[in-house]
């Protein structure tokens, strides 16, 4: 069993880690410089786990399932989505890749985590005792699903009807997020040209070019510069200044 993730700021990162340490497999972010494709090869159970962003798998897990969806025809699939709240579909959504009938997801489930959205008023940085009582939760559904699967129980949380039109509907509240997103980042005054953001970004879509820091038009809006900035001089897709960052679980 292989388990690979994408993970922003850290939540997607502790439930991946947390379950390969309850099963014993083995687990990489999809952003390792690694052979990816032995490491398919190799195990007949292979495992993904993701934040969900607008109903939306990343862009760039997506790409890795893209670039690899030849070897994982037949595979079992496990699927973890990680949520600040309600997602509907969010672990099925990654099946919505592959043909019909090419993977056989084997297990899915759903993990409420906290918000790593630092700019957004309305959403607040959940503080140390309701960061507990995620991982708390999280450990419990972690334990869960190893049991389920040693069992051989198939649990796919966010398959069923309703799942899929609540994912659905949540959708349309956001349309064309990932499109708008591109160009959303700006650099504020503030910026010391550190490069930190140019080395962390994901998407490649900060360079540091005759001393100041250029947006490429390529964000998918995973705020990790904007919560990594020690100059909280990032703004992604909001232009409010950004006052508390989420440090991660």
């Amino acid at each position: 069993m292989i388990v690979f993730y994408f993970s922003a700021t850290g939540n997607s990162k502790y439930v991946a880690e947390l379950f390969c340490e309850n099963m014993n497999a083995g687990c990489h972010s999809i952003e390792e410089d690694t052979d990816f494709s032995q490491l398919i090869i190799q195990n007949d159970i292979v495992g993904f786990c993701y934040p969900i962003y607008g109903s939306r798998v990343p862009r760039l897990m997506r790409d890795f399932v893209e670039k690899n969806i030849k070897l994982l025809e037949n595979k079992k699939l496990i699927i973890f989505c990680t949520q600040m709240g309600f997602s509907g579909d969010g672990a099925r959504v990654l099946t919505d890749l592959f043909p019909r009938d090419y993977v056989n997801v084997v297990q899915a489930e759903h993990f409420l985590m906290p918000t790593n959205v630092c700019n957004l008023s309305v959403l607040p940085l959940a503080g140390k005792k309701l960061t507990q009582w995620y991982l708390v939760i999280t450990q419990k559904r972690t334990r869960k699903v190893c049991d389920n699967i040693r069992s051989g129980i198939i649990k796919k949380r966010g398959f069923n009807p309703i799942s899929r039109a609540l994912g659905l509907i949540q959708g349309t509240f956001l349309p064309g997020i990932e499109r708008r997103a591109l160009s959303k980042v700006w650099i504020k005054k503030d910026c010391n040209q550190c490069g930190l953001c140019v080395s962390l970004c994901p998407m490649n879509n900060l360079m540091l070019t005759n001393g100041t820091i250029v947006p490429q038009n390529n964000c998918m809006m995973c705020y990790r510069c904007i919560n990594k900035c020690p100059q909280k001089a990032i703004s992604v897709f909001l232009r409010g200044k950004v006052k508390t960052q989420y440090t991660g679980v």
